[in-house]
């Protein structure tokens, strides 16, 4: 028995051809405000920033809603938590 390939008709992947009046199904990744020129260094001495990124309840918001990166939600969580344990927070 000999296999045939089968190619699909639309070759294209479906983000291709994302426009912006699309329906929201795939959205799109912002730039992480913690990175790059002129970002503000995560230090467990800045209260201001810190308190940016924690809730009303005191729990530390996710990334997927602050849109900050892997390892600067690292950063930020180990500095978070040493503010927390100093009572700076």
């Amino acid at each position: 028995m000999k296999k045939k390939n089968l190619k699909k008709k639309n070759s294209q992947s479906s983000f291709s051809k994302l426009s912006v009046f699309q329906n929201q199904k795939y959205k799109f990744k912002k730039k992480c405000p913690l990175s790059g020129k002129g970002a503000p260094v995560i230090d467990y001495k800045n209260i201001k920033l810190l308190k940016r990124y924690v809730s009303e309840n005191g729990k530390i918001l996710p990334s997927r809603i602050t849109s900050v990166s892997q390892k600067r939600q690292r950063d930020l969580s180990l500095s978070i938590k040493r503010a927390r344990n100093l009572a700076l927070i």
